[in-house]
């Protein structure tokens, strides 16, 4: 990747600041969250309590502005996690639709 196409902040994708209620599922557990932030790669999610879901594992997180999708946890630590979507086609139609419904200002980079 070439440092020229990261933003300030070191990531390959712009972050949006966001407050979307939802439910992060792992194997038969449920978890109210809350997502603080959302690019078009994962997002940042603060948990209301705890779940086993480590590094690397699969979730799932269920909200009416995503509907459902399939994501990879790629840290957790101090009641946050941050995923990565899977990148089947479902999932990036489900992200590009939400940003051109929720954040139209924001185009994909």
């Amino acid at each position: 990747m070439l440092a020229g196409k990261l933003n300030p902040d070191g990531r390959r994708n712009q972050r949006l600041r966001c407050h979307i209620r939802g439910t992060l599922e792992f194997i038969g557990q449920r978890l109210d969250v809350r997502i603080l932030d959302i690019s078009h790669s994962g997002m940042a999610l603060q948990l209301e309590g705890w779940i086993e879901a480590k590094r690397g594992a699969m979730v799932c997180v269920r909200c009416a502005e995503l509907g459902r999708i399939d994501c990879t946890v790629r840290w957790y630590r101090a009641g946050k996690m941050g995923l990565e979507f899977d990148q089947s086609t479902n999932a990036v139609a489900q992200i590009t639709a939400y940003f051109r419904n929720f954040h139209q200002s924001l185009g994909h980079t």
